[in-house]
């Protein structure tokens, strides 16, 4: 058995729920022990579609964005954003634009994160348009044509169908999901919206056993 011990956050940048669970997860990283690892994986939503969004598709999102904000006092959605928007459920975009960002390097990768989520939720643009994404590129520095054609590159997509089956082989199907790696093993962790006490506390008794 291999000796690797990491925490796998397997997520997507436009669910609402991770966006919901952000500051929890922030405050979870700060208290993981040194030696244990931390990787993001992404478990791609829903696929390149140019098709608009049904009525009752968008109903049910606002509905969702009223639960989390009931369930996770302090979460923010701006809901001019389907009144402003042409909304599509397509959220692969969204997921290739992280892969792109942490190539070219991999601290971009979190404000990539966060720079979608601000947009989607907050600043109602949409993120499964290209010309959004190049646009949040380019704030973090990257060159937005260059971020183009690489978020639409076949090696980009491929890149992305592998972490979708990584994320489907350890039994993450949901988002967000936590997977704790020691060697060949993944253990679930449940997901505490609220506190990441115990979270933390499940980290450790695996660790520990």
């Amino acid at each position: 058995m291999t000796d690797i011990r990491r925490l796998i956050y397997i997520h997507d940048p436009m669910c609402s729920w991770c966006w919901g669970f952000a500051p929890t997860l922030t405050m979870l990283q700060q208290q993981l022990p040194a030696y244990l690892g931390f990787v993001r994986l992404l478990g791609g939503l829903a696929p390149d579609s140019d098709q608009p969004m049904s009525t009752q598709m968008q109903l049910q999102l606002q509905d969702t964005w009223r639960r989390i904000q009931q369930r996770i006092p302090g979460t923010r959605f701006n809901f001019d954003f389907w009144k402003e928007c042409r909304p599509r459920r397509s959220t692969w975009p969204a997921c290739r634009a992280v892969i792109v960002a942490r190539q070219a390097d991999p601290v971009l990768e979190q404000p990539m994160i966060e720079a979608i989520q601000h947009a989607y939720y907050l600043d109602a643009r949409n993120p499964s348009d290209t010309a959004t994404l190049a646009s949040l590129a380019a704030d973090l520095g990257l060159d937005a044509t260059e971020f183009s054609e690489q978020l639409h590159a076949a090696e980009t997509r491929r890149l992305l169908e592998q972490e979708i089956r990584e994320s489907r082989q350890i039994g993450a199907d949901s988002f967000p999901s936590l997977r704790l790696q020691l060697g060949d093993r993944y253990r679930s962790i449940p997901v505490d919206y609220l506190n990441s006490p115990p979270m933390l506390e499940a980290i450790h008794s695996l660790l520990d056993d």
